[in-house]
């Protein structure tokens, strides 16, 4: 089971940054089987990832496998803990989603296509908060609690889902959301 667990956070990685989604370091994914999660290790790229370069980790944060886990460890767990319903959660740094974030600051990211009024409903903005720290774990978390997706202010996006399929194209629909909303604002 976990070969396949692997292999999921592999193949969606890649297909985030072939998107654009993230870049470099940035983001990570993980997957939730009971008290262990899969997550994307610390210092992973992305567009390269392989199976080796997925940590396991306990609900508790303690380290199972030999490889260390993403430095938004803290995030993943906190949004398992207040979401039991969830399953997977992409956390990546789309461009249009930041600008919008940054721009937005507080509020909601207005909702501009039936898809999005279907799948995500809402897109909380989020004050921001360092990287990696249980406070920004916190603010996601409680965002999270009556939404699918957020926006970080000048960091990112994370949404959730039943599967990583459902995450990731629940992150798809934000930075789409995102973009339309910025166009719009040009015009």
């Amino acid at each position: 089971m976990s070969c396949v667990i692997k292999s999921q956070l592999v193949k969606y990685s890649r297909k985030a940054h072939e998107r654009g989604l993230t870049a470099a370091f940035g983001g990570n994914l993980s997957i939730r089987r009971g008290n262990l999660v899969f997550i994307k290790a610390t210092g992973a790229v992305m567009d390269d990832m392989g199976t080796g370069q997925v940590a396991i980790i306990d609900m508790n944060g303690n380290q199972i496998s030999g490889v260390r886990a993403s430095s938004e460890y803290r995030l993943h767990l906190a949004v398992y803990r207040k979401r039991p319903d969830v399953r997977a959660i992409a956390h990546l740094h789309p461009p249009y989603s930041i600008v919008a974030a940054t721009v937005l600051r507080r509020g909601d990211l207005p909702i501009i296509t039936p898809e999005a009024e279907l799948y995500l409903g809402r897109i909380p903005v989020t004050p921001f908060r360092p990287a990696g720290t249980s406070d920004l774990a916190e603010v996601v978390a409680e965002a999270l609690k009556d939404s699918d997706a957020v926006l970080m202010e000048k960091h990112g996006i994370v949404t959730v889902g039943r599967t990583l399929r459902e995450a990731f194209y629940k992150a798809e629909l934000v930075e789409e959301s995102a973009k339309l909303w910025y166009m719009e604002q040009k015009c």
